[in-house]
């Protein structure tokens, strides 16, 4: 049973490698803009729908990122520790499931579909962590992963338009707070796996260890990233809603007129 789901699972090339930017990511992205696109339409149609459409993509997402830890040992025959939760996209994931289970996290859940929102549509417009180990774009390996970050990036949108109806000063600073802790989560990750064992390998969780474009000298990024990762978040946190606020004026106006 073993050999058999591996051989299903394992990395393979078979003379054709994943591409940032290639057909087949051309078609994850157009797959992941269509469903996007047909949820808003369908929750338009009947927004009383929209609370238990946005629970079952969450729950689908939560359910990727779990399974994953059961399927990796069969198809890498081992657990990547990359994939612990301290990266935004899988610890947003798992924040946003509990927001909605756990009534004092519940003020938060906003801001833990945003943060998830920005780090997995990076990831999947950009997922330069699977180009990297060269296998073939309908592996596991690869479809795991932008089918995960295609999920939760729906989610996000689908809070930001249904859900985070108002901007308000109290929801930013709730965003800000999470993207503060976040950042310090993941430095005590790193700081607790980085070179584990002596293996010289940086996770570089969520940007705070390393600049992942390579422009800042690491001598210099491990002190300066975790305050420019935090702020590039907000900023762009920032830019989101202020292009939600213009336009939701914009569709007020029109009917308006």
């Amino acid at each position: 049973m073993y050999q058999f789901i591996h051989e299903l699972l394992k990395d393979r090339n078979d003379g054709v490698v994943f591409k940032c930017f290639g057909i087949y990511h051309f078609i994850y992205i157009v797959i992941g803009i269509i469903l996007t696109c047909y949820l808003i339409y369908i929750i338009k149609k009947n927004e009383r729908i929209s609370g238990k459409t946005i629970n079952i993509v969450l729950n689908i997402a939560f359910s990727l990122y779990i399974l994953d830890f059961f399927f990796m040992p069969l198809a890498y025959g081992e657990i990547d520790i990359e994939k612990l939760p301290f990266h935004a996209c899988t610890a947003m994931c798992v924040m946003s499931f509990l927001s909605r289970r756990i009534k004092w996290l519940s003020k938060y859940k906003n801001a833990f579909a945003m943060l998830g929102l920005i780090s997995n549509m990076v990831y999947f417009f950009y997922p330069a962590g699977v180009m990297w180990h060269q296998v073939h774009p309908l592996c596991y390996r690869v479809t795991q992963t932008l089918i995960y970050h295609m999920v939760m990036m729906i989610y996000g949108i689908l809070v930001l338009v249904f859900e985070r109806k108002q901007i308000i000063f109290k929801e930013i600073k709730n965003d800000c707070l999470v993207i503060i802790l976040m950042t310090l989560w993941a430095l005590i990750g790193n700081l607790t796996y980085n070179n584990i064992l002596g293996s010289g390998r940086i996770y570089n969780w969520f940007f705070v260890v390393e600049d992942p474009f390579g422009i800042i000298e690491k001598s210099i990024a491990k002190y300066i990233m975790p305050f420019i990762t935090p702020c590039a978040f907000m900023v762009v946190t920032i830019i989101i809603y202020f292009v939600k606020i213009l336009f939701s004026k914009n569709i007020k106006d029109t009917n308006k007129s």
